[in-house]
C-alpha cells in the first residue's frame, strides 16, 4: 500500500524494482561494481541518449522514470526508502529530467552530425498523450496497438487508484509536474494477429473488419481476450483467453466480431474504473495507434462505453507527441501551440439503447469471472 501511494504503481515484476535487484545479486560482481558507479541502470530513453551523446548524459525523463517503482510521484525524484527496500545504489541510477528540454547534444555519430540537441523524452503512453493534446483534466485517450493503453489527465495531483489502475507522471514541463491514470489491456491488436496466425480465420489483419460485418452481431459469442492473462483493472496473469456461447451455428465471421467486441469490452473496464477513480465526467475518447483504423471497432467501442470516439487523421500519436515535446523543449513551440496539429478525421458516437449495453456488459462480465483464476474469482 505504501508503494502504491508513493509511487503510483502496483507491486508487480512486470517493473523495473525487482527487475534491478534480482540482476545485482545474480550477476557475479555487479552489485559492487553497481556501488562504485561502474554501471548504469536505465530505461530505453535512458540507453538512446546515452548513445547518441557519445557517454556523456545519463539521464531518465519523469514519465520513464516514475515506471520503476523507484520514484516519488509527488517530487519527480528517487524514493530513498524504496532505493533501499530493493537494495538499488544510488549512483546506478539516472539524473531525471523534465520531458521537454535540452539534455544533451548528438555526439560522434556516424549517421548525425554533431550538436543536435536532445530535448524531447517520454515514455510511450504518456508521449500519445501529448501527442493527441490530452492537456487539460479529464482528457482521455486510448492506444490499441498490440495492446489497448487508455490514459487520462488528472491535473496537477497525483490521484492514487482504488479501481485497479496505476498513476502516473503524465509529463514534467518546468516546475510544472502534471499526472494521469492509466490502464492497461494486454491484448488487443494481438488478438486480430491470433486469429489470422493461430486459428488462420483471416488471411491479414486488414480482413477482419469485412469479415466482422459480413454478420449483424457476434450471435452470443463472447471472446475474453485474455491471451497473455488480464491487465487492468483486474491484474491476473494467470487468467486465461475464453470462447463462450459458441453453437453449429457459429462462424468464423461471429468469432471476428466476438474478437472486436472483446477489445472494446476490456477497453470500457478500463474506462468504467476510472470514471470510479477520477472526478471527471469522461464523454470523450480520443483513439490512436494501428487497430484504431477499424471503423467497426471505433463504433463498438463508441456503443459499449456510450462514449464519443474521437479519431485524429495521423494515428501516429507517440511519434507527434515526441516530436511537440521537442518543439517546447528547444522553445520552437509552447502547449498551446500542440492542439492546432492535431485534426479530427471522424467520430463515432453510440447507436444502441441503454438496455442493450446492459445486457451486453453483463454478458461480459460473467465471461470474465469464468476466465479468472480460481483464487481471483470471488473478487
Amino acid at each position: 500500500e505504501q508503494i502504491r501511494t508513493t509511487t503510483g504503481l502496483v507491486l508487480d515484476a512486470y517493473f523495473s524494482g525487482t527487475k534491478i535487484e534480482w540482476l545485482l545479486d545474480h550477476v557475479a560482481g555487479a552489485r559492487s561494481r553497481a556501488e562504485r558507479g561502474e554501471l548504469a541502470f536505465g530505461t530505453i530513453d535512458s540507453f538512446l541518449v546515452w548513445r547518441l551523446t557519445g557517454g556523456r548524459e545519463h539521464v531518465t525523463d519523469a514519465t520513464n522514470a516514475s515506471r520503476t517503482l523507484l520514484l516519488n510521484l509527488e517530487t519527480a525524484t528517487w524514493h530513498e526508502p524504496w532505493l533501499a527496500l530493493f537494495r538499488v545504489p544510488r549512483p546506478l541510477l539516472p539524473r531525471v529530467v523534465n520531458s521537454a528540454e535540452v539534455v544533451g547534444h548528438t555526439r560522434g555519430l556516424s549517421f548525425l552530425r554533431d550538436g543536435i540537441p536532445i530535448a524531447g523524452i517520454a515514455g510511450d503512453q504518456q508521449a500519445a498523450l501529448f501527442g493527441q493534446a490530452c492537456h487539460r483534466p479529464g482528457d482521455a485517450k486510448c492506444t490499441y496497438g498490440t495492446g489497448a493503453f487508455v490514459l487520462m489527465h488528472v491535473g496537477t495531483s497525483p490521484k492514487v487508484s482504488r479501481s485497479g489502475l496505476v498513476t502516473t507522471i503524465a509529463w514534467k514541463l518546468g516546475d510544472r509536474i502534471e499526472y494521469a491514470l492509466e490502464g492497461s489491456a494486454f491484448v488487443a491488436g494481438a488478438a486480430v494477429q491470433w486469429l489470422r496466425d493461430g486459428l488462420g480465420i483471416v488471411a491479414s489483419a486488414s480482413e477482419i473488419e469485412a469479415l466482422a460485418r459480413s454478420v449483424p452481431s457476434s450471435d452470443g459469442v463472447v471472446f475474453i481476450p485474455a491471451l497473455s492473462g488480464l491487465g487492468a483493472p483486474h491484474w491476473d496473469q494467470n487468467a486465461r483467453g475464453l470462447l463462450m456461447g459458441l453453437t453449429r451455428g457459429t462462424t468464423r465471421a461471429h468469432l471476428a466480431r466476438a474478437a472486436l467486441e472483446g477489445i472494446a469490452e476490456e477497453v470500457t473496464d478500463l474506462l468504467e474504473a476510472m470514471a470510479q477513480d477520477a472526478p471527471f465526467a469522461l464523454s470523450l475518447l480520443r483513439v490512436d495507434g494501428g487497430a484504431a483504423r477499424n471503423d467497426l471497432l471505433m463504433q463498438i467501442q463508441a456503443d459499449v462505453a456510450d462514449i464519443v470516439v474521437e479519431r485524429p487523421r495521423e494515428l501516429e500519436s507517440t511519434a507527434r507527441g515526441a516530436a511537440m515535446l521537442a518543439g517546447v523543449g528547444v522553445g520552437a513551440a509552447n502547449l498551446s501551440d500542440v492542439g492546432k496539429f492535431v485534426q479530427v478525421e471522424r467520430s463515432f458516437r453510440s447507436e444502441i439503447e441503454s438496455n442493450e449495453r446492459a445486457r451486453v456488459r453483463k454478458g461480459w462480465h460473467d465471461a470474465v469471472t469464468r476466465a479468472k483464476t480460481p483464487h481471483q474469482k470471488s473478487g
